[in-house]
């Protein structure tokens, strides 16, 4: 595996982006143009159809979700924890979850002084992420 580092940070899950989510989307699709053009005597079964898709494609949009954030709460655990081993001190309460989530990234000789930047300046994830000089990689969030 190469070095983790801004250009290459973004992670696509197979499973997820490749299969589950097109196949969701091809079927809504299907299920739509099989409801336009079906006889009136099958149209209610497909409309339960097309609101199967939907549900369907709330569910799977939901459990990303989900995931995604009990991973964000770990995260801004575990980087508090590491700003408060470094520092004495708990993360300031004006960064915002997206901010920590940044942070990550950053080294430990780096993470003190660009957590306090980013509390001041209000940086964007992005601009933390970009301002990083020695990556610290994760390659454990989906």
């Amino acid at each position: 595996m190469s070095d983790q580092q801004f250009s290459n940070h973004g992670r696509l899950h197979p499973p997820y982006h490749f299969i589950t989510a097109p196949l969701v989307l091809v079927g809504l699709i299907g299920s739509i143009v099989n409801m336009v053009n079906c006889k009136p005597d099958y149209c209610y079964s497909a409309s339960l159809l097309v609101v199967v898709f939907i549900v369907l494609l709330l569910l799977v949009a939901l459990v990303r979700t989900y995931a995604l954030k009990a991973q964000d709460r770990a995260i801004r655990a575990e980087e508090n924890l590491r700003h408060f081993m470094l520092t004495g001190k708990s993360f300031d309460a004006r960064l915002t979850i997206q901010q920590v989530i940044a942070l990550r990234f950053a080294s430990d000789v780096e993470l003190p002084g660009l957590a306090q930047k980013a509390a001041e300046e209000g940086l964007s994830s992005k601009q933390i992420k970009q301002s990083i000089q020695h990556w610290r990689a994760d390659y454990y969030r989906i």
